[in-house]
């Protein structure tokens, strides 16, 4: 394999905001112990709704942590990656950076849904009250690069800034363009994504999907590789990484937390699960040789988890072809089945989960799933003890796209 000839990137700040948990801490705990937080919507609106199921962020108060002036111009999707970004900031220790050198920091975000919260809120006041009641901000909150372009303005940050529109795959491929701009020479990027689909407009465009759950019983709502695989339901949430030049980070005395080694991407087609299983398998392939990583090296996958039966059976056999006899034997495990999919949030919250399982040596459980039909070794019921040192994500979207990132563990320090 040719492996990476370039500087190293690596993660030295991670943010979250999940249904599971408003801190990182608060998600690793809630994700290693395998709790479910699925649970009927109770957004206001949505009611009435086929789709019942979905993993909510509650009790997430915006105010306490933005100000007031950035809040009335952002939507709730734009409210987690701005809370996020902060949060890997302050892990990352680069809260000050923006004074001592704006230029060095750039921003990079995904988004799928967008602002739909705010832009039905300003739709309705355009045809029940006429457009002098239409606020200013809704040419752009609602729009997919309000994220990167808050998190910029509210940081100070002046560096390279970016948005990746690739699907529900594009919170990985996110991460592969903050690699390359930080090898292109720029010294930190923030890079992440989170989604906010559950008000009632962006509920009724979500519903075409011919690959959402529609169960009624949380408990059975989400259960990927298993016979009862009945779709994906959707989530809140997302997490942001601050990622860095390897010589930078340790002239800092940065803590390490993982080392970004390898990407690969595809595009398959829309809900063509068949077809994905070359796709994805390609990009594993893909994102094995820019690490330089052998199939045996990875120790743990989190899988894209789709939850419909062609998918699943996709995922297991694209693991099969690339990865050869340890794609049957390698730990696999999808925490996302006890929150549910955030969309591009979704694969950067499983970033989030690989860096903090290598870190603690715990591979997280499948929450709800039980009853295997794949070959493959999921884990479920509880975390499983393991060293881990290498991490293969999945993630694939509904439009087609699929994606595979390799991460190393971190040293704890730049060193």
């Amino acid at each position: 394999m040719s492996g990476r000839q370039t500087q190293r990137t690596v993660v030295t700040g991670i943010g979250v905001v999940a249904p599971n948990g408003l801190s990182t801490d608060t998600y690793w705990k809630s994700v290693k112990e395998g709790l479910t937080v699925l649970d009927r919507i109770t957004r206001e609106g949505c009611g009435h709704l086929p789709l019942q199921v979905a993993g909510e962020v509650r009790e997430f108060d915006p105010s306490a942590l933005i100000e007031e002036t950035f809040l009335v111009q952002t939507d709730r999707f734009t409210h987690f990656a701005m809370a996020a970004a902060c949060a890997a900031l302050e892990d990352a220790g680069l809260t000050s950076i923006a004074a001592e050198a704006p230029y060095s920091v750039g921003v990079v975000t995904a988004a799928g849904s967008g602002g739909g919260e705010f832009g039905q809120r300003e739709l309705q006041k355009l045809w029940g009250q006429g457009s002098r009641f239409v606020g200013p901000y809704q040419s752009i909150a609602w729009f997919y690069a309000a994220s990167t372009g808050q998190i910029s303005i509210h940081g100070g940050f002046k560096g390279p800034c970016g948005v990746v529109a690739s699907d529900e795959a594009g919170g990985l491929d996110a991460v592969a363009h903050a690699d390359r701009t930080v090898r292109r020479g720029t010294d930190v990027v923030v890079v992440g994504a989170a989604e906010a689909p559950l008000a009632p407009y962006s509920m009724v465009c979500q519903l075409g999907y011919p690959e959402l759950s529609t169960v009624e019983d949380p408990a059975r709502a989400y259960r990927p590789f298993t016979s009862a695989a009945c779709g994906f339901v959707p989530a809140e949430g997302g997490a942001v990484l601050v990622v860095e030049d390897a010589e930078r980070a340790h002239r800092r005395d940065a803590v390490v937390r993982a080392t970004v080694a390898g990407h690969g991407a595809t595009f398959t087609g829309a809900s063509r699960w068949d077809r994905s299983r070359e796709g994805l398998a390609h990009a594993i392939r893909g994102a094995l040789d820019e690490a330089g990583c052998a199939p045996e090296e990875i120790d743990v996958v989190f899988a894209d988890a789709m939850g419909i039966p062609d998918a699943d059976r996709a995922e297991a056999l694209a693991l099969a072809d690339a990865l050869g006899p340890h794609g049957t034997r390698v730990p696999v495990t999808a925490p996302k089945t006890g929150i549910g999919r955030s969309y591009c949030g979704a694969p950067l919250l499983d970033v989030a989960a690989a860096v903090m399982a290598m870190e603690h040596g715990q591979i997280p459980p499948t929450p709800n799933v039980f009853d295997i039909c794949h070959e493959i070794d999921l884990v479920t019921s509880t975390a499983r003890p393991a060293e881990l040192r290498t991490a293969l994500i999945l993630s694939r979207g509904l439009m087609g796209s699929n994606a595979a990132l390799v991460l190393r563990r971190g040293s704890g320090s730049a060193a």
